[in-house]
């Protein structure tokens, strides 16, 4: 597709999901300092509500850009990418395995200046591959393909787990109704989380610092936590205590091999590590430039309209 802007400063973000959005949006508000066009690479999707999406981006100054990542072959998404020269990926694995392969594949065939992947999670490197999270293996491939390369400069923004996702019933490691917390692996086990906005806004950050950063992975952390310390700010927000249940390490991988097709039972095993998968706010890039973050006790408070 045709970009009429110059490349040197024309930004694609893939996928306007949770995520993607305050990306976006923390974009847009730097871009009246910054300059440059920001367009979004969206599903080729029809119906009332993909309309009215494109109308918001659009009124946003978004160009829209059309392609389906679980359909698009590496040839066909570097011809996209060529006219771009940074994309964030900020869209996972809803095109399948092998998704962020491919799209990594396109980035570099298509010779982006910088590109800054769905790595928002963990620390592929200390986690490695074997997890028990297949996707998590995938990860790791991503970062060996990038670093095997020097033509396009990457960023990796690691950020923990979404906040929200702590609290997602269906993972079932937190349960507010029922007043209940269980321990992955044991009590002392630790959790980084970081909620959407706030990666959007380190994501723009990071972008624009001075200097550039380049090659590297970048940590943040909204907020980093032991399951005990986890289960103390539960009770403290309810007002009372809570039930507290260790899923050990037994048995966590007895339910995944009762369950190999259950993807929250792997996420479990894959989170129950003493390393990997938090990190010290105090080493943090938010830390390091004075930016507030929101917190656990925070995230529940707003949920309450506090």
């Amino acid at each position: 597709m045709p970009n009429t802007e110059s490349k040197s400063d024309a930004t694609l973000v893939i996928g306007a999901g949770e995520l993607g959005m305050a990306v976006i949006r923390a974009l847009c508000e730097r871009r009246s300092a910054d300059g440059g066009s920001l367009s979004v690479l969206l599903r080729p999707d029809a119906g009332d509500s993909a309309t009215r999406q494109t109308n918001m981006l659009e009124d946003m100054g978004l160009k829209v850009v059309r392609a389906d990542l679980a359909t698009e072959t590496e040839e066909g998404l570097s011809a996209i990418f060529t006219n771009f020269s940074t994309v964030i990926c900020c869209t996972g694995f809803v095109g399948g395995p092998g998704t962020q392969r491919r799209i990594t594949a396109a980035v570099l065939k298509a010779g982006v200046d910088r590109y800054v992947p769905w790595q928002f999670g963990v620390d592929y490197d200390v986690v490695g591959r074997g997890s028990g999270q297949e996707v998590f293996d995938e990860q790791s491939d991503v970062r060996d393909m990038l670093r095997t390369q020097s033509r396009t400069s990457w960023i990796i923004v690691s950020t923990g787990m979404f906040t929200s996702f702590l609290f997602e019933p269906s993972f079932g490691v937190v349960d507010l109704e029922k007043g209940r917390v269980h321990a992955l692996g044991s009590w002392e086990n630790r959790l980084t989380v970081t909620t959407p906005e706030d990666i959007g806004r380190m994501t723009a950050a990071i972008l624009a610092h001075e200097p550039p950063l380049s090659d590297e992975v970048v940590f943040v952390a909204g907020d980093t936590f032991s399951y005990a310390q986890l289960a103390d700010i539960v009770e403290h927000d309810l007002g009372d205590s809570v039930e507290r249940i260790l899923w050990d390490m037994d048995t966590l991988r007895s339910e995944v091999a009762k369950h190999p097709d259950d993807g929250m039972r792997k996420y479990h095993l894959a989170f129950a590590r003493d390393t990997g998968v938090a990190w010290d706010k105090e080493l943090t890039f938010n830390f390091a430039n004075g930016i507030a973050m929101t917190d656990v006790p925070a995230w529940l408070r707003q949920r309450r309209g506090i």
